[in-house]
């Protein structure tokens, strides 16, 4: 099951696991035209319409999979996000808070719902399954003009490691994918493509996938996309004030779009 899956990372996540020997796929995203033009491509796909901030949306998902999967779960790919961009002085608690309800609260509480149909899972096919929620390199490294983004995304990874010592004795594998700039619909990261150098830094949704792929089938823990963005993590460990002062001087902030979301 991928969330996300109507654009960007969710949508060329869905093209590549599709590609899997008897990989039967469930969409997940707000656009229903979208989710519905994908699943006819790619054949046999059932499809979800919900906002994930929605109350009742968790437990949708879960009866579509159990009326349409018999309630088997092998992959959760927990993909959906937005990013709006603002100092905190100048947005506040309100632009946190909806970072928070989208990259952190969404996938908890999906979790929570689709949590014991993969464990019957496993216990049922006697092989791992696996979770994989897509983080970001901000979840490791902040930026200005970020800070309610990084803060889910920070969330989002610190959760992921304590669920992943909680569920593999259940046979649930936990996997975090941290991609580094992803141009898509939702991040264009136009500014980043349009300057000579920085372009370079920039890639596409399939590197994405095939982490996902490696999280999710193969039993990777964490990885990042491009792989050399864990520099950066590394960097913010070891020599933290040259971070910040890099960050300071606009080296690690590039400027980001509003309202996008995926």
């Amino acid at each position: 099951m991928i969330t996300g899956a109507s654009s960007g990372i969710g949508e060329v996540t869905a093209r590549r696991l599709s590609r899997e020997p008897g990989a039967r796929l469930v969409l997940v995203a707000r656009r229903q035209e979208r989710l519905d033009r994908l699943a006819s491509e790619l054949g046999a796909a059932t499809v979800v319409a919900v906002d994930l901030t929605d109350p009742d949306a968790p437990q949708a998902v879960r009866e579509a999979i159990e009326r349409e999967h018999g309630g088997e779960l092998h992959l959760l790919v927990n993909n959906a996000g937005a990013r709006w961009a603002g100092a905190f002085a100048d947005t506040g608690w309100d632009n946190v808070e909806r970072h928070m309800k989208i990259n952190f609260e969404a996938p908890l509480r999906l979790t929570e719902a689709l949590l014991p149909l993969l464990r019957a899972t496993a216990a049922k096919k006697g092989h791992p399954v696996a979770i994989v929620n897509v983080s970001s390199t901000s979840g490791r490294v902040a930026r200005a003009n970020a800070g309610g983004y990084s803060a889910a995304k920070f969330a989002l990874a610190g959760w992921s490691d304590s669920l992943a010592a909680e569920e593999a004795p259940h046979g649930v594998h936990v996997g975090l994918v941290l991609p580094g700039f992803i141009a898509t619909e939702g991040f264009p990261q136009a500014e980043l493509v349009a300057h000579p150098v920085l372009r370079r830094i920039v890639s596409k949704p399939e590197g994405v996938a095939e982490a996902i792929v490696e999280c999710g089938l193969r039993g990777k823990a964490e990885t990042y996309a491009p792989g050399p963005y864990w520099l950066a993590a590394a960097a913010r460990i070891l020599a933290p004030g040259l971070v910040r002062r890099a960050i300071s001087s606009g080296t690690l902030t590039p400027a980001t779009g509003s309202d996008k979301q995926h």
